[in-house]
C-alpha cells in the first residue's frame, strides 16, 4: 500500500509553500487520452534508465485530470495532468482555492484532431461547414434554424457518402471535444446566414452543441477503442488526436478537411486547420517530495523526448521550434508559475 504523505507544516497560503514529511513512492500522471500515448512512452524510458517505480499514469479525459489534479496537495492527489487545450481560469481558480497555488505549464508540443474511418470504408472530403451540419444539434435548413434532420451523409451534400451518419467522438470532459467545438463546429457554423444572425448567446449554443439523436456518440476517454470500433464498422466515423491513426495507419485513414489531409507535415506547417497545443501541468508543491519528480520532468522537457529527433515524435508528436521549446524547457526546469 501506497504510504501516507505526513503534512510537516500547514500550506502557507500566502507563498504556497507546502513542508511534507513523508512521501508515497511512484508519481502520479491523470488526464487527457491524446497526451496520454506521449506522457506513458516517457514513463517507460524514465523507468529503464532509474530502476525506480514506474509512474502511475490514468487517461481521466482533460476536464476529469483538471478536478483531480486541483483538488489538493498531498500524496492523495496527483503530480501532473496531461491537458489537450489550455487550463481555464475557473480551473485556475479551483486549483487556489484548494492550495495548489503553485503549477507550471509544460507545452508537450503539437497535436491534430482527424476525421477518421476504416481502411474498408469510404475515401471523404469534408468542409468545416459540413461538419458542422453532419454533428449538431440544430442546423440552418432553408434560412431557418431546426433541429437536425440529416440522417445521411448525401442528405448534406450529394458528393457524400449515402450512408448513415455514424460518428464516434469524446465527451464533454475532454479536451479534444473542446477543441473540436471551437475549431471546427463553431467556424462551420459561421458559414450559415440564419444561425449567424442570431443573438450572441442563442449563436454560441447553436454553434457548440453536439446532436444527441444517436447519430453522434459520445464513445468514452479511451481513443483506442474507437479506434476498435471503427475497425469492425467501415461506414463509422472517429474523432481523435492525429497520433492515434498515426499509430493505426494499417487499420485506418483520416478525411481531407478544408482540402488538407490529416499529415504531420501539414499539421507541423498550420497549413491543417483543426490541430492544437498538448500540455501537461505540474505540481511544484510535489518536486521535492515525490521521488524522482524533478529528474521525470527533466526527462520529459528533453530534446531526446520532445525535440526534432526525439522517441515522441516516432509516435505523432509534432515538436515545437526550437526557440519555444528551449523557452519552454527553462520554464519547466525553473518552476515557473502560472497562477
Amino acid at each position: 500500500m501506497q504510504r501516507k504523505i505526513a503534512i510537516a507544516a500547514a500550506a502557507v497560503m500566502s507563498v504556497g509553500v507546502v513542508s511534507v514529511a513523508e512521501a508515497r513512492d511512484e508519481i502520479r500522471v491523470v488526464g487527457s487520452s491524446t497526451v496520454f500515448p506521449f506522457t506513458s512512452t516517457v514513463i517507460e524510458r524514465f523507468a529503464q534508465a532509474s530502476g525506480g517505480p514506474a509512474p502511475i499514469i490514468e487517461s481521466t479525459g482533460t476536464g476529469g485530470g483538471m478536478k483531480l489534479f486541483c483538488a489538493g496537495v498531498g500524496e492523495e492527489h496527483p503530480d501532473f495532468t496531461g491537458a489537450s487545450r489550455p487550463i481555464k481560469d475557473t480551473e485556475k481558480e479551483m486549483c487556489v482555492e484548494n492550495g495548489v497555488a503553485e503549477v507550471t505549464e509544460m507545452i508537450v508540443g503539437f497535436d491534430g484532431i482527424v476525421f477518421a474511418n476504416s481502411n474498408a470504408g469510404p475515401s471523404i472530403e469534408l468542409s468545416k461547414a459540413q461538419l458542422f451540419a453532419a454533428l449538431a444539434k440544430e442546423v440552418e435548413v432553408n434560412g431557418e434554424v431546426v433541429a437536425n434532420p440529416y440522417t445521411k451523409w448525401s442528405e448534406i451534400d450529394a458528393s457524400l457518402p449515402d450512408s448513415a451518419i455514424e460518428v464516434l467522438g469524446p465527451p464533454p470532459t475532454s479536451g479534444t471535444r473542446d477543441a473540436f467545438v471551437e475549431l471546427v463546429m463553431e467556424v462551420g457554423c459561421e458559414e450559415y446566414p440564419a444561425i449567424a444572425a442570431l443573438e450572441e448567446e442563442r449563436m454560441e449554443a447553436v454553434c457548440a452543441t453536439m446532436r444527441e439523436d444517436g447519430a453522434f456518440i459520445e464513445a468514452g476517454e479511451n481513443d483506442n477503442l474507437i479506434v476498435q470500433r471503427l475497425d469492425a464498422s467501415p461506414d463509422a466515423f472517429g474523432i481523435f488526436g492525429f497520433s492515434f491513426l498515426e499509430e493505426n495507419l494499417d487499420k485506418l485513414k483520416g478525411a481531407t478537411i478544408g482540402g488538407v489531409e490529416p499529415t504531420f507535415d501539414n499539421i507541423a506547417s498550420g497549413e491543417y486547420g483543426v490541430s492544437r497545443s498538448l500540455f501537461l501541468y505540474i505540481k511544484n508543491a510535489h518536486r521535492d517530495v515525490i521521488p524522482g519528480m524533478n529528474e521525470f520532468i527533466a526527462e520529459y522537457a528533453s530534446d531526446k523526448a520532445l525535440g526534432p529527433e526525439g522517441y515522441l515524435v516516432d509516435i505523432g508528436l509534432i515538436p515545437l521550434p526550437e526557440a519555444e521549446r528551449a523557452e519552454m524547457r527553462s520554464n519547466v526546469l525553473n518552476a515557473a508559475n502560472i497562477m
